[in-house]
């Protein structure tokens, strides 16, 4: 016993000594381990906590997403109506050239909702914003060489918000964080129905087309709400690869991308099998076209809306007169700059009403593409020309602005943006107008043909004499010193009544008749020591800054309209992105004249073309009525014709973009004709509505006067009953003129009674001068 203790005591020792190394090496094996693993879990922790605080300023620094105004940025609609009262599509205005029409959800299909989920998120319904089980499908597909998107619409809804779509490398990664918590805390926030109908109008669907309801304009011309279940399952096979599945130019790989969704939309219930076979043998009717139809036709031709081959090309001056007149609006009523105005309108899926007659619009282009067609003559070719139709509501019909091709949007539009001299055109509305409603002219008030004479110390003889005339055949002194009845006056456009007639009104309630009444705000009250509150300015249109085209033909609608004054429009309405009136035109016109006044005024014109002396009488039309008024600076440098029909009010310029003689050779009367006459005798309405506050009386040639049982020479007048002239005694007496001593009516400086004793006038007196015009 005592030996096996013994040898158990020298087994131990030797055991000692056999792992005493063994042990020294294992224990610092062992720690070394232990250090290995302590700084391991230091680096994961350093590394975890550098990766905790990263994440942290990562998403401190990731703003939220809000749904709120999104529909903000969409396409713009301008709409026109064709021949049959059609609403059809005149223009887009997109941002950038991105097509967006926003769509409620509820307006939105259940069946196309489903084509998209079905296409893109499976399980929108049933995750919180990300979905992790498709995340490792999509990391699955991916080892195994098939390339899937993991996003949900939730992340592809930010994505489309945000633009925020860096894919490779750390960038790509940090999207990805990003997206994900946006994504989670967006559900939080908003309905799933408020992610869809955000994503709906947000998709891209190649071509710039942006949304659902922008995509079955272009695809099929139909409202979202009008889509077939095949049609709608083609537009959501685009989304995955939008070029690349575009129906219309890879209709194959369209088509493989449809029967999958379509097969997805079947196994999870949202289709039946009827409506699964339908679909799948259904023949698409592709359109690639965004002049959308609303009316039920399967197509539109773009010819039938527009002068111009597509959308892609320069602008109309039509179009281009109702963007300004749409930024005027939005700046006026949203207190914003120009550019700002633009930028709102163009991305603010707005849907524009105009007024444009489509027909006149496209003639009025064509004839102003060619110079020769226009003048029909081998003249200048750097003259130019404007034109414009409205109706007497003020409804602008048609304008182009310049004679040739068009070069460029929102381009100079001389119909509506450049001001010039006005000349005679002034006369209708600044002087006769305004002294017939007044009652201190007549249909025959007599005016002699002779001008106004001035106290003027830079004269050498200290008086001026003024104004001559231009359509007269004295030209040594443009005076013919003979009577003329107010009527002729106006057809032959004398500037001496006209100056007589502003003589009796003042110049200061001329004025106040243009600015206040008919809104001609170009006028000047004072500006750089000028004023239009004088004789020059409100006789011949002598304007500080001149007129519009559109403002004078604007002006003139009062004499078909019974005296009341519309503001010209090309919009009738304007609708934002949610279908509420941002503008809409008004129909109360504005009194000027009465309609008794308007109607002998509506007379008067109308000798301006029928008469063989009216300067208007090149423009006669044949079995219409028109009534005119020619008008030119006494320059010749700018020359006018207005001219309404009983349907259309009218305007035409003719000049040079930097003023200078024009020659007298042109005849504006010829022009109009040449431009608007076979419109105008298309019309409908062939003669003005008379006014029973008018009557015809037979007026004495020699006095003026209604004429009385001694009265040989008569003719045919027109009346306010409210100012008929006394009867003709039948004496006859006229004050007598011969070529020793002419009669010059007077004003300022020279005392004499004589003029007023003779004609009635008030203001205006009669001095002599000889024939020479010396006084």
């Amino acid at each position: 016993m005592e030996k096996f203790i013994s040898f158990l005591k020298k087994a131990k020792r030797t055991a000692r000594k056999i792992f005493r190394p063994i042990k020294k090496v294992l224990g610092t094996f062992g720690m070394a381990m232990l250090c290995i693993f302590l700084v391991a879990v230091i680096s994961v922790t350093i590394v975890g906590s550098a990766f905790t605080v990263y994440i942290v300023n990562l998403m401190e620094g990731t703003t939220e997403i809000t749904l709120d105004n999104v529909s903000s940025s969409y396409t713009t609609y301008i709409y026109a109506q064709n021949s049959a009262g059609e609403r059809v599509v005149y223009d887009i205005l997109t941002n950038e050239g991105e097509k967006r029409i926003w769509r409620s959800l509820e307006n939105i299909p259940r069946m196309v909702q489903d084509a998209f989920v079905y296409s893109e998120d499976e399980r929108f319904y049933r995750h919180d914003g990300v979905d992790f089980q498709g995340i490792l499908s999509a990391l699955k597909d991916t080892i195994t060489g098939f390339k899937r998107g993991g996003s949900t619409i939730t992340q592809q809804t930010i994505k489309n918000l945000t633009g925020d779509k860096d894919v490779d490398g750390y960038a790509g990664i940090a999207r990805k964080l990003r997206e994900l918590y946006r994504a989670v805390q967006l559900e939080k926030h908003y309905t799933k129905d408020d992610i869809l109908e955000t994503y709906l109008n947000l998709v891209p669907l190649n071509n710039n087309i942006y949304g659902v309801q922008a995509a079955a304009n272009y695809y099929y011309n139909k409202d979202v709400n009008e889509l077939t279940l095949a049609e709608a399952v083609s537009i959501a096979a685009i989304t995955r690869s939008p070029y690349f599945n575009d129906p219309i130019t890879h209709p194959e790989n369209n088509r493989e991308r449809f029967e999958i969704i379509l097969n997805l939309m079947l196994e999870n219930g949202a289709i039946s099998t009827v409506e699964y076979d339908q679909a799948l043998n259904e023949e698409l009717h592709l359109v690639g076209s965004m002049v959308y139809n609303s009316s039920e036709e399967d197509s539109v031709d773009v010819s039938s809306v527009s002068a111009y081959d597509n959308f892609n090309s320069v602008s109309s001056y039509y179009l281009d007169a109702v963007i300004n007149q749409c930024c005027d609006i939005f700046m006026e009523k949203y207190g914003i700059t120009w550019n700002e105005a633009y930028d709102k309108l163009r991305s603010g899926g707005y849907e524009i009403d105009t007024c444009v007659d489509l027909d006149i619009q496209k003639e009025l282009e064509k004839k102003y593409l060619d110079y020769h067609t226009l003048f029909d003559d081998d003249g200048d070719e750097e003259l130019q020309s404007a034109f414009i139709c409205m109706d007497y509501q003020g409804r602008v019909l048609g304008v182009v602005g310049g004679v040739g091709e068009k070069e460029s949007p929102l381009g100079l539009n001389r119909a509506t943006q450049s001001t010039r001299q006005p000349g005679s055109a002034i006369k209708p509305i600044a002087s006769y107008s305004l002294a017939v409603d007044k009652d201190i002219i007549t249909w025959s008030s007599q005016f002699l043909d002779a001008p106004l004479l001035f106290e003027d110390s830079s004269m050498e003889n200290g008086y001026r004499v003024w104004p001559k005339n231009y359509s007269t055949s004295n030209t040594r002194t443009g005076w013919t010193y003979e009577y003329n009845f107010t009527f002729q006056c106006l057809q032959r456009s004398l500037n001496t009544t006209a100056a007589q007639i502003v003589e009796m009104l003042t110049p200061s309630a001329c004025f106040e008749q243009l600015y206040y009444k008919l809104h001609i705000n170009t006028l000047a009250l004072y500006q750089d020591g000028s004023t239009d509150v004088a004789r020059s300015p409100m006789s011949v249109g002598a304007l500080t800054n001149g007129v519009t085209l559109k403002d004078i033909t604007t002006a003139y609608q009062i004499f078909g309209n019974g005296g009341q004054y519309h503001e010209s429009t090309f919009v009738s309405r304007i609708l934002d992105s949610t279908g509420e009136v941002v503008y809409s035109q008004s129909y109360i016109g504005e009194t000027v004249i009465s309609e008794a006044s308007a109607y002998v005024m509506n007379r008067m014109m109308e000798t301006v073309v029928s008469s063989s002396r009216g300067t208007g009488r090149a423009a006669r039309l044949d079995g219409v009525e028109l009534i005119a008024k020619t008008g030119t600076t006494n320059d010749w440098k700018d020359i006018w014709f207005v001219g309404c029909t009983p349907e259309y009010v009218t305007g035409l310029w003719v000049g040079y973009d930097t003023p200078k003689d024009i020659g007298t050779s042109l005849s504006t009367a010829t022009i109009w004709k040449n431009v608007f006459g076979d419109i105008a005798e298309a019309e409908e309405l062939k003669t003005f509505k008379p006014s029973n506050s008018v009557v015809q009386r037979q007026y004495c040639t020699e006095t003026g006067l209604i004429a009385g049982p001694n009265c040989s020479s008569t003719s045919t007048g027109f009346y306010k009953r409210t100012n008929i002239p006394g009867i003709c005694s039948g004496e006859h007496i006229k004050p007598e003129t011969d070529g020793s001593k002419n009669i010059v009516i007077v004003t300022d400086g020279v005392d004499t009674n004589h003029y007023e004793e003779l004609t009635g006038n008030h203001y205006t007196y009669v001095f002599n001068i000889l024939s020479d015009g010396s006084y």
